[in-house]
Formats: structure tokens, sequence, C-alpha cells
């Protein structure tokens, strides 16, 4: 018997889309199915003043294929030496919703992030000041914490401090992988969100190294443990209104994820929407996944749901999408979760 479910359109909490060539070939698959997304600045050069997002939000929208209905949520990557004024202008003209927090060196291009959270204080005071959210890549990248144990660690030693220090700073802890940052992220106010991406409700690290390495599911945060796996599942299933959908889908093309130091990325924005399906299915809450597509992530960021509609449907036959995305820049492979899925977008 055929399934379906219709869900408001969902938006996207995470997004990377990269720039030029690459930006062409890809804003295609997330402006299919989602009607916003938070796109990550962490371009070269990143994207650190409100002029600079201005530019490349007019590349996105000039890369939009024709009549697509999509539009970007833009973010300014921090530094120590972003300017807090510049800050809130983009904030008050609506441009910019979130500033990104990358540690320095915790992942792709993230080397002018910032090192000590003491130099950035300012920007964080004026952005708790305006409400304007940080989202934050929770890891510490001191070389001797193992790399399993990063996001714990970083919730101990950064952010619990942080927050006691600014705790009116409204924050989003950005792909949580961790059994801690879902207890964390639950035990905290109304100013305290998690996203959660879709590749660590399907992926733990068996999944890359057992049977040999497995390049494009290398992401980071690394995918944990399969007890940290069912506690992301059982958060972003749960309906509760902290977690929402931040795919942080992360296109790098194949020559670079398939050599001796690859690059970290699951590429995901093809397939999301059947797979979630699927995740939520098998756990008896297809009833709740509006709640994390369309519902959560605007009501954190102060925002309107869509007035548009998705369908899904269940059909006997499995669903294919395109082993690759064929993009100038070179190919990019598409996440592919190891098993037949059955849903698919059909509006």
């Amino acid at each position: 018997m055929t399934q379906e479910i219709t869900l408001i359109r969902p938006d996207d909490w995470h997004l990377h889309l990269r720039d030029g060539a690459m930006l062409q070939g890809v804003l295609p698959e997330t402006a299919r199915h989602f009607a916003r997304a938070i796109i990550m600045p962490n371009l070269v050069p990143p994207v650190v003043t409100g002029a600079q997002a201005v530019a490349y939000r007019e590349r996105i929208l000039a890369a939009l294929p024709e009549g697509a209905a999509f539009t970007p949520l833009m973010t300014l990557y921090l530094t120590e030496g972003t300017d807090p004024a510049d800050v809130a202008a983009a904030h008050d003209s609506g441009l910019v919703k979130a500033v990104k927090f990358y540690p320095a060196g915790a992942t792709t291009n993230s080397h002018g992030g910032v090192h000590d959270v003491d130099k950035v204080m300012p920007v964080l005071e004026k952005m708790a000041e305006i409400g304007l959210p940080l989202c934050v890549h929770g890891e510490v990248t001191t070389p001797e914490v193992d790399i399993f144990d990063r996001e714990a660690v970083f919730i101990d030693t950064v952010l619990d401090p942080l927050r006691r220090r600014l705790p009116g700073l409204r924050l989003v802890m950005e792909h949580i992988t961790t059994e801690q940052g879902v207890a964390y992220a639950r035990a905290g106010g109304p100013d305290l969100a998690a996203t959660i991406t879709t590749h660590h409700l399907i992926l733990n690290r068996n999944h890359i190294l057992v049977g040999g390495i497995k390049p494009h599911y290398y992401c980071l945060p690394v995918a944990k443990r399969e007890r940290h796996r069912l506690a992301l599942r059982q958060a972003a299933t749960s309906g509760e209104a902290r977690f929402f959908l931040g795919t942080d889908s992360a296109p790098h093309v194949d020559a670079l994820k398939e050599q001796a130091c690859g690059c970290a990325g699951c590429f995901t924005a093809t397939n999301t929407l059947p797979l979630l399906a699927h995740v939520f299915e098998e756990d008896a809450a297809l009833d709740r996944l509006e709640a994390f597509t369309s519902l959560n992530g605007p009501a954190f960021y102060r925002l309107p749901v869509n007035d548009t509609h998705l369908r899904l449907v269940k059909h006997p036959t499995p669903q294919t999408w395109p082993e690759k995305i064929f993009t100038e820049a070179g190919p990019v492979t598409v996440f592919n979760p190891g098993f037949p899925v059955f849903w698919h977008v059909e509006s």
C-alpha cells in the first residue's frame, strides 16, 4: 500500500555551497527541495564582513536555476579581527542571520578561525545584545585530544564556560555527534539549540573503517560509536523544539576526497529528504519529521515557517539518484546510505 506524507517545505540550517563552478553545480540540488538554508561562510577567502556577505549572496542568487524559489540566509565567519559594528549593521539590514565560530584548524577552510575566545568577546557581547545567533563548530583542535573525544572536550572546556560567561548569547551547537552533545543541548534553555545532519543519523565509525576506508563517509566532526548515533536518532525523532535539521552537505570533487589526505564532508543535498523519511519511519516517528525539517529551525531563528509544501511518497520500488553530480569543477559523489530507500519526493 502506498504511503505518503506532506510537509511544510523544509529548510536546511547548515549548508555548504562553495563558490564559482562548484556553486553552480550543487546549488540546484538544494534548491529543488529546500526553501531556505543557512549558508556557511568558509570560502577562500572567508566571508568576514557584511559587504562580502552581500557579494556572496548575489553570486548565489545568480546561480539559481530559472524559476527556483530559494532564499540563502547569510552568515559571517568569526575572526579575531571581526568588527562588532559591522556585524551589528549586517544584522540590522536583515542580511545576516548568524555568525559562525570555527575553532582555528577544526575543519575545511577554518585556519582563519578563533584561537582565543577572549579576543572575540566584544563581538559575542554585541551579538548577545542584539539577539544574533552564534553557530558553533564544537570541537577542540588540541593535538593530544583524540579526534573521537573532541566534541565532548569542547563542551566542557569551551562551550559551557562561554555560555556561563555570556548567558544572553543565543547559540546553535552545529552538527552534534555525541550523546554528550545531545545531553548538553537538552539541559540548555531556550537560547540553546542543536542541528543534526542526515549522515550522522545513518553512519557510525565502523561504516568509515570496516572493510576498507570509505572516503565519502569521512566528515568532520567524524562519525562516532553506535551509541552516539542512536542518541542522535532519538533526539532528531523526538519532536523536541531544540533539535532541527542542518545537513552540513559539503561538496568536494572526487579527486580531493579520494586521495592520501582526503577532504572531510558528505554531500547529501540530493537525497536528504528520502533518507530522513526512511530514518523517521524506522523509528515510528513520521509524524515528527515536519518538526525536525520545517518547524523547529524557523522558531529558533525567529523566522516564519514556509508557506509551500512538499510531498513524500513511499513506493514499492527503491528510490534512485545520481551516483555523482557533474560540475565544471569536477564530479561530486552523492552520499550512498548503503541500503535501499523507498521514499520519493513527488512535489
